[in-house]
């Protein structure tokens, strides 16, 4: 375990019991939720790639606009 995770638990521990069980599940929904952003990554390689070939084929077709152009943004 890293010094600053020894740290932050440590820290956690002053916590009142109440706090700590927050904390530790925010701790929890996050591990979970990065593991499931790496599994989706890891699937959409190829999807991305070829999503990524398509965007720049499309640009170099001059298919595209810059987004400040596709906005409707009004001046305040």
């Amino acid at each position: 375990m890293t010094k600053l995770l020894e740290k932050a638990f440590a820290e956690a521990s002053k916590l009142p019991v109440e706090d700590q069980g927050r904390f530790a599940r925010l701790m929890l929904s996050e591990l979970e939720s990065e593991a499931k952003w790496t599994e989706l990554f890891a699937k959409s390689g190829d999807l991305l790639d070829r999503m990524g070939e398509e965007a720049l084929a499309e640009h170099k077709a001059g298919l595209t606009k810059p987004l400040d152009e596709t906005l409707d943004v009004k001046d305040k």
